[in-house]
């Protein structure tokens, strides 16, 4: 099911494709790096790139921001707080947050594809205090109590 996303070109942008499928079925759309100088990441560094557009997220949805998996598999380049949540209510410039975690300098450079969004249903819960809560067979098992 498509979902109309209208977007909005800044300055900076100027030139740069829109985001895009890289396949038929992909989930994640690919957003481009808008910088007019290379930036370059050295290992453990982090840096907020541009992507010179602005959203309009229908409500009810939310965008996440996902790393591009050959980016992460090839350099170590990853979205630091990923996913990455744009709220259907936020008009900003979309930014993404990337970190090198791998051994090596990388050099982002114009127009790069630096990471993909997802367009995904978002529910909105009701929260209500209780003295108790079901049992189930996990119980209160934490992180690794389901095994390996």
């Amino acid at each position: 099911m498509a979902v109309l996303l209208k977007l909005k070109r800044l300055a900076h942008a100027d030139g740069l494709p829109l985001p895009a499928y890289q396949s038929e079925h992909a989930a994640g759309a690919d957003v481009h790096a808008a910088i007019e100088a290379p930036v370059l990441l050295t290992p453990g560094q982090r840096a907020l790139v541009p992507t010179g557009f602005c959203y309009e997220i229908p409500p009810g949805h939310e965008m996440q921001v996902r790393p591009r998996s050959g980016l992460a598999a090839k350099h170590g380049v990853t979205v630091l707080n990923a996913p990455g949540t744009i709220d259907a209510d936020y008009r900003g410039e979309l930014k993404v947050l990337l970190i090198n975690i791998g051994a090596e300098p990388f050099e982002i450079k114009r127009a790069e594809r630096i990471a993909q969004v997802v367009i995904a249903p978002v529910s909105h819960a009701t929260f209500r205090e209780a003295d108790e809560l079901s049992d189930t067979l996990r119980g209160s098992g934490g992180f690794g109590s389901t095994g390996k």
